[in-house]
């Protein structure tokens, strides 16, 4: 009898087939997903600016809010601006202007010497992460706290007239350094470099060091370095930086208040004041005004720096 070997069966293999998702499913995920997001945008950002809209079209008078429709309170704001002086809205938002342009001048280049030396110097992790809460030490306190801290430095008996007149330089204290232009835009100063720090640091850790060292073996200067390969590649830094500057300089009214001596106009200032005498719609007016003025600032950064392309 002879033994028949029957061949071995082949294991049964099943090809794996992804499943393919709807086109609908996938669009449904995605709008999920931005749902928190933008029920957050809308809630804190498009619903306030909204209502400040609606409120600045509403009428007033000493005792009371009309919601009645009317442009008056944005003509009462540009009231005189046509003729040959400067009205007050102008001469407001210029000296706010003029503030966001020495902030801009000093923030600039210190945050990106930092930014640079924190980049490029600093090889430990742990010594750049010190650093950089050194650079966070002040916000620890209120920002009201840090403006009376520059009082018993900058008065007429201050520190720095007793030193400089126990030192002979001066025979009498210099007036300007409180309660004045210097004093407001020292301030901002102090406050808003950090947020010029943090974005150029970014662009700048981002930047490949083969770059650098390609640029250095082919003869280049440390300055060709600097304005031909780091500059170019820090540009979305300086632009971010230059917005979160910007916008905190032209909406303040607290630096200008105490470091003013109340008597130095800005547009958050003048906002302020209305506030406190119960002007809301006229304060709101003033408020969406501003709000364009911001917004065309960043449009001609952006115009400058392609954030888009550059991140």
């Amino acid at each position: 009898m002879t033994d028949l070997a029957l061949p071995a069966a082949a294991p049964a293999t099943v090809a794996a087939t992804p499943v393919a998702t709807p086109p609908w499913r996938r669009r449904a995920l995605a709008y999920l997903q931005a749902a928190p997001l933008t029920l957050v945008f809308l809630i804190f950002l498009v619903v306030p600016l909204a209502l400040t809209g609606i409120v600045s079209l509403w009428e007033y008078n000493e005792y009371e809010i009309i919601p009645a429709l009317t442009l008056q309170n944005y003509a009462d704001l540009f009231d005189g601006c046509l003729s040959a002086d400067l009205c007050t809205t102008v001469r407001t938002y210029l000296s706010t202007v003029k503030f966001v342009a020495l902030t801009l001048a000093i923030t600039l280049p210190l945050g990106f010497a930092v930014a640079y030396f924190l980049a490029f110097h600093v090889r430990s992790g742990t010594v750049r992460m010190g650093l950089f809460l050194l650079c966070t030490i002040p916000f620890w306190t209120s920002n009201v706290i840090r403006m009376i801290s520059w009082i018993p430095l900058l008065g007429r008996n201050g520190l720095v007239n007793d030193t400089l007149r126990g030192l002979g330089l001066i025979r009498a204290p210099i007036e300007g350094l409180l309660y004045s232009d210097f004093a407001v835009v020292l301030a901002f100063v102090h406050l808003d470099t950090v947020f010029m720090i943090v974005p150029i640091f970014n662009s700048l850790a981002r930047i490949d060091r083969r770059l650098i060292e390609a640029a250095r073996d082919g003869g280049a200067s440390s300055a060709q370095i600097l304005r031909n390969v780091v500059l170019p590649l820090a540009k979305p830094g300086i632009a971010i930086g230059a917005i979160f500057v910007v916008t905190l300089v032209m909406g303040d009214f607290v630096t200008v208040g105490v470091m003013g001596g109340q008597q130095i106009a800005s547009v958050g200032k003048v906002i302020q004041v209305q506030m406190a005498y119960l002007q809301f719609p006229a304060a709101a007016a003033n408020a969406m005004v501003l709000l364009a003025a911001v917004l065309l600032m960043i449009l001609g950064l952006t115009r400058m720096i392609d954030l888009r392309r550059e991140l």
